[in-house]
């Protein structure tokens, strides 16, 4: 009894040592990154913040107020309720929407080929994929003054279609409406499939050898390969790349602006194309704001409801560690028994 006191006397202060070493650790770093908290709190809150209280007035530069005395002209909620009511605010998202639906889904397709046609090693691999990550690398207003050059009535576009095709061709690809709005998809295209490529390949570098040389074995083609066991373990890397680009897209204004200012007319017009000309041009802060708070809240659900499957997979993959960690242990158990009992 008296050593077993003594033992537990004695670990008593090493336990409470170790317990208040831990909190004076977690209160030091916990102190450490507290300017880091309130540099990126201010850099979010602060605009956020301004962005709520001019959404309630009717505020603008040329009012002559500063922003705080915004306050003067106090409308509370009706500015939500005119960008609600605003056909042009509707048409816009639905732009985007369709832009970023096709962008993306073209951008994934492509993206997966080049990585599947990637993952194997030949001859020249690393030039080639050099070369098609290079778009990516382009500042995107010049990729922008690019292919306005590009896709001129008289520019080489048409030049070299006309040599293709017969007769002679003029497509107005940035002066059609119909067209404009697939002529920025094709700029958005050209230089983010190679983000997509880029992500896939890593996921696809990582798919297990053996299992794929398994079923190869077992005679299993391609086909049965890619859907059965790429694409379930590629499924987390697919939905992120597909999320990060989205996300990307709907903020997309570079393309949109450089080659057609939004047009012809409406015709191109993205949600922050449109953003920018109600503040830049009709001087209609309170309104854009107000806008801009409205697009925030539907991409915040959005992108809740865009995450969830990846929280599944996260679960789903850790109780299947745990699973597999159980079943370890089960197993090891009774073959250590008779080792001890052979040893004995």
């Amino acid at each position: 009894m008296e050593a077993g006191s003594t033992e537990t006397g004695r670990q008593a202060p090493a336990k409470g040592r170790l317990s208040t070493f831990a909190r004076s650790e977690k209160a030091t770093a916990g102190t450490l990154i507290t300017p880091s908290r309130l540099v990126l709190a201010f850099i979010i809150l602060f605009p956020a913040s301004v962005a709520i209280y001019i959404g309630f007035t009717e505020w603008s530069p040329v009012t002559g107020d500063q922003w705080w005395e915004a306050y003067k002209s106090w409308v509370w909620f009706d500015q939500y309720w005119a960008a609600l009511n605003e056909t042009s605010f509707w048409l816009a998202i639905w732009r985007t929407v369709l832009i970023t639906g096709v962008a993306v889904t073209v951008e994934f397709i492509l993206g997966l080929v080049l990585g599947l046609l990637f993952v194997e090693n030949f001859r020249g691999r690393g030039i080639l994929t050099v070369i098609f990550l290079m778009p990516m690398m382009v500042v995107p207003a010049v990729s922008g003054f690019i292919f306005f050059m590009l896709l001129q009535r008289d520019g080489p576009v048409n030049d070299a279609l006309s040599i293709v095709l017969p007769g002679e061709v003029r497509i107005g690809w940035l002066q059609d409406p119909s067209i404009a709005p697939w002529s920025v998809m094709m700029v958005d295209i050209w230089q983010w499939t190679p983000l997509m490529f880029l992500i896939l390949l890593a996921g696809l570098v990582a798919v297990p050898e053996d299992q794929l040389n398994q079923a190869r074995v077992l005679g299993a083609g391609f086909y049965y390969r890619l859907r059965y066991i790429m694409v379930p373990m590629l499924k987390p890397v697919i939905l992120i790349a597909i999320i990060i680009r989205a996300m990307e897209t709907l903020k997309l204004f570079d393309q949109s602006w450089l080659l057609t200012r939004g047009g012809p007319g409406e015709a191109s017009t993205t949600i922050s194309v449109y953003l920018f000309r109600e503040v830049f041009q009709n001087a209609r802060w309170g309104f854009a704001s107000a806008a801009a708070i409205l697009i925030l809240i539907f991409v915040s659900v959005l992108a809740i409801f865009a995450i969830r499957p990846i929280e599944r997979g996260q679960e789903e993959t850790l109780e299947e560690m745990m699973v597999e960690s159980a079943l370890g242990d089960d197993d090891q158990g009774p073959t250590s028994i008779p080792s001890e009992r052979a040893g004995s």
